[in-house]
């Protein structure tokens, strides 16, 4: 998807240092967009991600190093956009947790602070925002039963579509209530400020420069641990099941949503890999065994708060509105993922040694 060009104006990427934010920008700057980067640099990793943008495109991507509660700097940034994708979030439920009014400050008044710097621009500079399946709770009104070792539904409609868009809404955790808030706000801005919003509310992505850890980015967290030979932790009993999405499929997303926004302003959709890539978390493990040639050991421990035992999203609407292609098949995507890891290893013992 080629998405339209915003003029002599920069795509501004909040959180565009980030996992998902660093890919989206580096697909703008191929494409031959000015790329405006956003980050606070706040998450262990990051600042590898922005040199990489960087050192790959010099010319197309600059940066602003601010925290989105920042409000000047926030403001000035968005004033110079040509189109926002607002990425920029705490993405824990665990820190949420612990500290549930930083969670709110970053992840609902920092949404707010861009839309209002938005209207007041009082132009139609087009918004994607970055919002999350936890925005339907637990879910645990959904019958499920046991499938060898993962969850399934026993709705046969919810085994082969997933969970739509009409599910009601059911925010659990601090976390899962900043971030839906967040979601109805930037939908509300659409019906009562005519501003060009979409939102995307997605499973679980993974891929290339994600930075893995307990507490966000699991599949790339676990494939670090097997590689290194460490133990895995997992919270539940492993057959919760999720619907991975490679990281160019989301990327895909996002330039559609802006492409089309005339069209899909004022919507949410759904964001995963469908029912074809749904996978428990003792299934990817086992993959990971076979890709690492050994078992990995796993180590179990209680549930987390506001876990979903069963969550895979119904595509239907996203790829009918948005014209998305088939996702990226699950393993094909991890195994590339695993390739990833063990170069970015191999390079970085290569450079410890030529520092020596």
């Amino acid at each position: 998807m080629t998405a339209p060009l915003a003029g002599d104006r920069p795509v501004l990427v909040t959180g565009g240092a980030g996992f998902i934010g660093c890919n989206l920008a580096d697909r703008l700057a191929r494409d031959g967009h000015e790329v405006l980067v956003y980050d606070a640099l706040a998450r262990p990793g990051v600042e590898a991600n922005l040199a990489w943008l960087k050192a790959r495109h010099p010319r197309r991507v600059s940066a602003v190093v601010a925290d989105i509660r920042e409000e000047g700097e926030l403001s000035r940034a968005v004033a110079e956009a040509g189109a926002v994708f607002h990425l920029a979030a705490q993405v824990a439920v665990t820190t949420s947790l612990v500290d549930p009014r930083a969670d709110f400050a970053v992840n609902l008044q920092g949404t707010l602070s861009v839309l209002e710097a938005l209207r007041r621009r009082g132009d139609a500079v087009p918004l994607v925002f970055a919002s999350t399946n936890k925005v339907y709770g637990d879910l645990s009104d959904v019958a499920l039963e046991h499938r060898g070792d993962a969850y399934a539904p026993r709705d046969p409609a919810l085994r082969a579509h997933g969970i739509g868009e009409d599910r009601p809404l059911d925010f659990h955790t601090p976390y899962g209530c900043s971030k839906g808030a967040a979601d109805q706000y930037v939908l509300d801005y659409a019906r009562s400020f005519g501003l060009p919003t979409a939102v995307l509310r997605m499973s679980c992505v993974y891929g290339p420069r994600q930075m893995g850890t307990e507490d966000q980015g699991w599949i790339a967290h676990f494939l670090i641990r097997a590689l290194r030979g460490e133990p895995i932790s997992v919270y539940g009993d492993g057959r919760q099941v999720r619907d991975a999405l490679d990281v160019g499929d989301a990327v895909e997303a996002y330039l559609a949503a802006w492409a089309r926004i005339g069209a899909v302003a004022g919507r949410a959709f759904n964001l995963g890999g469908g029912p074809a890539n749904a996978v428990s978390l003792r299934q990817v493990i086992a993959f990971i065994g076979e890709l690492t040639g050994r078992p990995v050991e796993a180590r179990y421990a209680d549930w987390r708060a506001g876990d979903q035992r069963y969550y895979v999203s119904d595509t239907r609407r996203a790829a009918r509105e948005l014209g998305l292609a088939r996702a990226r098949p699950w393993r094909e995507g991890v195994a590339a993922l695993a390739r990833w890891l063990r170069e970015e290893h191999a390079s970085a013992a290569r450079a410890v040694e030529a520092a020596q």
